[in-house]
């Protein structure tokens, strides 16, 4: 029943007020996991780390932020909770008091593990809420949601230059404040869902309508996995580049730990800035073509990467941030879509449990980085995107609405 519930209770009318609250909130709440990436040379320095710890480190982040993700989605679908949302927020507050003041690797995974657990169980609530506050504009919402989430993954080389570098380790305290004004903007969020859900658990209509969800036939089965390979395929990439590249930066091009950060600042923000747009672009141009498109667009980019000078690194940093970003937000809105009935679990199918396996990717190419060398990794990321061409495999839009009448 509350599948149905959550379904009929979204607004008619797109609730710009609370979709720019979550994204506030999603903002919030991934500056905090960018605060772990930020650290990686702090730390790296300052307690001997090895790449495969760093991989680690990267993988007990992703392992709990995006493999729980699914099973609170799957509770949220079954028992919507909307005090998750700041109850989330604060074991992420745990966390940075944590990481302030770990003495050793060990009580740094612990720390990582709150605020992996924390983005775990506000993700797919997160997803819901934006749901909820479309009205028709399921693109557009999903994109301005996921738009805070790329900005605050992007902070991470700002915090690593101008906070990490000049303070050490007990800089994260100050994101301690960051996670309580999360927590006030989220319960103001909450109170909005649980008049939702009221409203909805009132409506004869979804009385009457209750329990008639379909079974998923095959055809939905093999898109939601393709999809979740696909992102687990960009994943890998994204890895390679967020926690790697700075490194290759330093050692392959000479540049210094603050400078490094500026290039992987300018493929973040291209990240936003294309999945801002990916949603209206999907809205109009359909959205298997932009996810189609976003990765092997960005397939030749991604390829010539690693041969070439470092006056061409950042042009080509924005032109593949940018095209591969698009189609961020538009896989979610897909798999909404396959499954409307499941749209707390999938979306942290998509978003969460195929990041997560991006966490192993982590793990790999630290590997691979201590055996052989940073360059090896950077040829293996930048022959994931070719991979895009399994898009074909997925029903077009039109059929995905004949699927799920």
């Amino acid at each position: 029943m509350q599948a149905a519930v959550k379904t009929n209770s979204i607004p008619a009318q797109t609730m710009y007020r609370i979709l720019f609250a979550i994204s506030l909130g999603h903002f919030l709440n991934d500056s905090m996991q960018a605060v772990v990436i930020a650290m990686f040379p702090t730390l790296a320095k300052a307690m001997n780390l090895t790449y495969t710890q760093i991989g680690w480190i990267a993988f007990a982040l992703n392992m709990t932020s995006s493999v729980m993700q699914p099973m609170f989605g799957y509770y949220a679908d079954k028992k919507p909770s909307p005090f998750l949302l700041p109850f989330g927020m604060f074991l992420s507050m745990i966390g940075m008091i944590g990481l302030a003041f770990s003495p050793n690797f060990y009580f740094i995974l612990l720390s990582v593990l709150f605020i992996g657990f924390g983005s775990a169980v506000f993700h797919p609530e997160g997803a819901r809420v934006a749901y909820m506050a479309a009205g028709a504009k399921r693109g557009l919402a999903q994109s301005i949601y996921q738009v805070g989430g790329n900005t605050g993954n992007a902070m991470a080389p700002l915090f690593a230059a101008f906070i990490f570098v000049p303070l050490g380790q007990f800089g994260a305290i100050w994101f301690t404040a960051i996670a309580g004004l999360a927590i006030v903007v989220l319960l103001s969020v909450s109170i909005w869902y649980k008049q939702q859900l009221e409203l909805g658990r009132q409506s004869k209509k979804v009385k009457k309508t209750a329990g008639t969800e379909s079974p998923l036939n095959k055809s939905i089965k093999l898109a939601i996995v393709i999809l979740v390979f696909l992102t687990f395929a960009r994943s890998w990439y994204s890895a390679g580049i967020s926690n790697y590249y700075q490194f290759y930066l330093i050692d392959h091009y000479g540049l210094t730990i603050k400078h490094a950060q500026f290039y992987i600042f300018i493929f973040m923000i291209a990240g936003v800035l294309g999945t801002f747009f990916g949603g209206p672009l999907a809205d109009r141009f359909g959205k298997r073509n932009i996810i189609f498109l976003s990765m092997l667009g960005s397939a030749p980019l991604t390829i010539l990467l690693p041969y070439v000078h470092l006056a061409f690194v950042i042009p080509l940093f924005f032109i593949i941030g940018f095209i591969m970003s698009t189609s961020f937000s538009v896989t979610v809105v897909y798999a909404q879509e396959l499954m409307p009935g499941k749209v707390g679990m999938v979306s942290g199918l998509i978003v969460g449990f195929a990041f997560g396996m991006g966490a192993v990717g982590a793990v790999a190419l630290g590997k691979l980085a201590d055996i052989y060398s940073l360059r090896l990794i950077m040829i293996v990321c930048s022959m994931l995107p070719v991979l895009g061409v399994l898009t074909w495999l997925l029903p077009s839009d039109q059929k995905v609405r004949e699927l799920t009448r």
